[in-house]
């Protein structure tokens, strides 16, 4: 098993093992691999993953939940929610935010549970009404800087419903500028243009569709 962890573009993985996924990675000459697990080996990783010439990590290690429980102590750990949602067309909901296409998600406010969160955020931020949770679909993790404070965002993403017809309405205090329904086929045709961690939640609902 593994968790990956995108730092910008580039995918750090967290794992026990190393499984076909992760193989590739390993013999890469811009790769960093590390299977030590100490103060000074996770100080190293999430430092060298910040080097341009860098363009992956692997950190192994038998004790998975060990591993993250040590690795996520390092960053301020903000959760959200988000959902790609249907139409009854079985057309894909994106979004177009700050210069990527996106699906709609938020931070967890306090009080509220996951999925609250998830279905709360798609409203706001697209405008739909009676949005329907399905079934959790994915976790996201990637890091950002927020000040002087390095942040790492665990994003929980639902498969989501509507029905009928609806008037959309971006949120354009979250830098939302425009949305719009896509069939499968043309959700794919854009990820050169979407954020990794959102290729991964649609790669993942369109490999689960078929």
């Amino acid at each position: 098993m593994y968790i990956k962890i995108y730092f910008n573009e580039k995918p750090l993985f967290l794992c026990d093992t190393i499984d076909e996924t992760i193989e590739p990675f390993i013999h890469h000459d811009d790769a960093v691999f590390i299977d030590e697990l100490d103060t000074h080996s996770i100080k190293s990783m999430v430092h060298e993953m910040q080097l341009e010439k860098i363009h992956a990590g692997v950190f192994v290690h038998p004790d998975l939940t060990e591993l993250k429980k040590q690795f996520f102590k390092k960053f301020k750990i903000i959760e959200a929610g988000g959902g790609l949602v249907l139409n009854e067309k079985d057309e894909i909901l994106m979004i177009f935010r700050r210069g990527k296409w996106d699906l709609p998600k938020g931070k967890l406010d306090t009080r509220e549970t996951i999925e609250e969160c998830a279905v709360r955020e798609v409203e706001e931020e697209t405008g739909l009404k009676n949005v329907i949770l399905i079934a959790p679909l994915l976790t996201t993790y990637h890091t950002y800087h927020e000040g002087s404070k390095f942040v790492l965002k665990e994003s929980y993403w639902f498969s989501m419903k509507v029905n009928g017809e609806q008037q959309l309405t971006p949120q354009i205090e979250e830098d939302i500028h425009e949305i719009k329904w896509m069939t499968k086929k043309e959700a794919e045709d854009h990820f050169p243009n979407c954020f990794p961690s959102v290729i991964d939640v649609l790669k993942k609902f369109i490999e689960s569709s078929k």
